[in-house]
């Protein structure tokens, strides 16, 4: 029984890869970025102008809160003073509550983005690490890059002799569109590995 388990063991070829890179260094992956990095440039320029607007708002409603309250004007030219004011106020909160739900409808749109893309290149990563594992003969392929629940290691040795990331890498990158070897960004974008990303 143990010269079989063993046996078994033998015939069991591990190999590695660092997903973290593999992902990073995907051309697609920068693609996606530089899309979601444009998209969030959109939704920042719009949620400005929302905000500008609001300002444009809460200044006039001010100077209708004082010159409702000019005690040299007559009581009638007062009470439609205030309710210009008034209506300046509602007009303000509409404003207001139109920001909170933009702001939070562009939230969840860009996080339902990061979301799906993350998932396509995820996918699509794995089926080239798949492709290579079969054809290597590998039966087992483990992220070197993973943490366990503790936030240590959980592959705490490997060599590079089984490792496939490089050559993984050179496949998912075969007929870039783009130039996979310019340097990052400089405006750091949401990363799209990490899900708890905005």
């Amino acid at each position: 029984m143990t010269f079989l388990s063993g046996s078994a063991l033998a015939q069991t070829k591990i190999a590695t890869v660092n997903l973290r890179k593999l992902f990073d260094g995907y051309w697609k992956t920068k693609e996606a970025q530089a899309d979601i990095q444009e998209q969030k440039a959109q939704l920042d320029k719009d949620d400005n102008a929302l905000r500008d607007g609001y300002k444009k708002i809460s200044d006039e409603y001010q100077q209708l809160v004082a010159r409702a309250n000019d005690q040299v004007i007559s009581a009638d030219e007062r009470a439609r003073r205030q309710q210009a004011a008034a209506d300046k106020l509602k007009q303000l909160q509409e404003s207001n509550a139109q920001i909170d739900s933009y702001e939070h409808e562009a939230q969840t749109r860009l996080s339902d983005q990061l979301q799906r893309t993350r998932d396509k290149v995820l996918a699509d990563i794995k089926e080239h690490i798949d492709a290579a594992a079969k054809a290597g003969g590998y039966s087992l392929v483990l992220d070197t890059d993973a943490k366990s629940a503790t936030a240590t290691d959980i592959v705490l040795y490997h060599d590079v002799e089984n490792d496939l990331t490089d050559a993984v890498l050179k496949q998912l990158n075969a007929g870039s569109p783009i130039d996979t070897t310019a340097p990052a960004m400089t405006t750091p974008a949401p990363s799209l590995l990490d899900t708890n990303s905005p």
